[in-house]
């Protein structure tokens, strides 16, 4: 858990009402660090909405129904067959985008961060120092994307 981060939004109010762009684009930056990790095209698909949203050119019809998808492409994403946790990592990826398409912000953070850490290898993951790097990346972002949010 990335107490750096969960302290932060609180201090933000991040679940507030007032704050669900800001939810958005976090949980978009978060999922676009393991965008690389995403192996069904449907997760690519879904991510790119999320992205077109944030630009403006998708509505929120087009978000729900990609929220909607991505959760069932999450649900049924096969796993992991190999032993170097590289499909582990694609799972944590998928969940990322699922949950940042879904407005939860935390939840995205905390499986972008497992997916990276994973994709070193599946040992890393038990070592709690493999994930400061993310950490300190997810709570300087989401600072900056508060910064740029209008108050």
């Amino acid at each position: 858990m990335n107490q750096q981060l969960s302290d932060l939004a609180r201090e933000l109010r991040l679940s507030g009402p007032a704050n669900g762009a800001l939810r958005l684009a976090f949980g978009l930056a978060c999922a676009e660090r393991v965008e690389h990790l995403l192996e069904d095209p449907r997760a690519v698909a879904c991510l790119a909405v999320l992205k077109a949203h944030a630009a403006g050119t998708a509505d929120a019809g087009a978000l729900d129904a990609a929220a909607q998808e991505i959760a069932q492409v999450a649900n049924q994403h096969r796993g992991s067959n190999s032993i170097d946790g590289a499909q582990h990592a694609a799972v944590s990826a998928t969940y990322a985008v699922a949950n940042a398409l879904a407005g939860r912000a935390l939840e995205a953070a905390g499986y972008a961060a497992y997916a990276s850490v994973y994709a070193y290898g599946g040992y890393a993951v038990s070592d709690p120092s493999a994930f400061e790097p993310e950490y300190a990346w997810q709570a300087a972002q989401l600072r900056r994307l508060a910064a740029q949010s209008p108050a």
